[in-house]
């Protein structure tokens, strides 16, 4: 596993710090044998008199997930960037995502006006004791309301390739939705996929994330992540974007 966490920090100031991470880390609450990416990353960066006892994820992403997660350094900082967060679009903050899928006959969704993004509405509800999101199509007791817009970027024998907006931030949002759909993540045996990776992980990768600088200054911070472990696969992916 790639250790060096110095390479791949996106962006590091006073406030916060952005890191690529790799499927297998743990953002926050990370159990036995996790990676703890806070830790690293405090191990790394040099303390600051008033900064936080460990840089603090401001945003959930999933251990088996990689790329783009924004951790703040200092109590002042949390507090707005958890604010701009919760609020998803209408606080300022975009993020994309890139998505391998396992093709199946549930690809028709995206047949048509394909190069345009599909907003997908669904309700979630979350199920804690297995650890899971549930996607329905109707508003529902516990269930909160989930959005996000997609669209194909290309295909393989075996694969689709999506590109993701995230609009709402909800527990495992992405992958709940694309079940609900047929649509299994390659990899994510938790939400349908046939089988897991050699390697772990699954292929959903948050490529990029624009947020308000928590300075305060009016300006936007906007990082953008490759894959951090690349392969045949992620370069047909980067290859059908360039095509389009």
């Amino acid at each position: 596993m790639m250790s060096n966490i110095a390479s791949r920090i996106l962006h590091c100031d006073s406030a916060c710090v952005v890191v690529n991470k790799i499927a297998g880390e743990a953002a926050e609450g990370a159990g036995r044998g996790m990676v703890n990416l806070p830790q690293l990353l405090a191990k790394e960066l040099p303390p600051m008199p008033d900064g936080l006892a460990l840089p603090t994820a401001v945003h959930r992403l999933d251990v088996p997930v990689s790329g783009c997660v924004v951790f703040a350094r200092t109590g002042a900082a949390l507090r707005l960037l958890n604010a701009a967060l919760s609020g998803g679009a209408s606080g300022g903050v975009t993020k994309h995502y890139w998505a391998i899928v396992e093709s199946s006959e549930n690809n028709a969704l995206f047949t048509q006006n394909a190069a345009e993004f599909v907003e997908l509405t669904h309700w979630l509800q979350f199920n804690p004791r297995k650890n899971k999101s549930y996607a329905y199509d109707e508003a529902g007791p516990g269930r909160k309301k989930a959005v996000l817009c997609c669209r194909p970027v290309g295909r393989g024998d075996n694969y689709l390739f999506l590109e993701i907006e995230l609009i709402t931030g909800r527990h495992h949002q992405i992958r709940a939705q694309l079940e609900r759909l047929g649509l299994h993540i390659k990899g994510d045996l938790k939400y349908g996929a046939r089988r897991s990776e050699r390697g772990g992980g699954i292929r959903l990768h948050a490529r990029s994330i624009s947020f308000p600088d928590p300075s305060g200054n009016g300006n936007h911070i906007t990082v953008q992540a490759d894959p951090p472990l690349r392969d045949n696969l992620w370069q047909a992916f980067e290859e059908s974007l360039l095509l389009r």
